[in-house]
């Protein structure tokens, strides 16, 4: 059954929005190189322990909230099954090199929401 797995906090001040989150949880921070720009993973606690890890990166668009992205098996299927229900592809599917491929939707309500397909061999 698809799981959230990953979740990102969009920040009009990056480096404020990493101040915060490192001040009041004590999550730690890593720069990413990506290609697509300024990306910091979030690590919330043990690989052992129940919860999921995220990011911040810099607000994309001025109405952009938190998204909680959902793994599945192949982000093209999900998409297809998406729009089938009543929603639609927001952000179409892109690579994360050496990660995956990710897509940005909105169900019903217009909530957004990501999918993440794992594959470490994505260019």
């Amino acid at each position: 059954m698809p799981r959230v797995v990953h979740f990102e906090i969009y920040a009009d001040e990056p480096d404020r929005a990493l101040g915060f989150y490192t001040e009041v949880f004590g999550w730690t921070v890593q720069k990413a190189e990506l290609p697509s720009g300024d990306y910091w993973f979030l690590t919330t606690g043990p690989d052992d322990e129940a919860g999921i890890n995220g990011a911040i990166m810099p607000r994309p668009d001025p109405t952009a909230k938190t998204t909680n992205y959902v793994d599945v098996p192949s982000v093209d299927d999900y998409t297809a099954k998406i729009q089938a229900a009543g929603g639609t592809v927001a952000t179409p599917k892109m690579s994360i090199p050496g990660l995956g491929y990710a897509a940005v939707c909105l169900d019903t309500e217009g909530n957004t929401f990501g999918l993440f397909e794992d594959d470490p061999s994505a260019q």
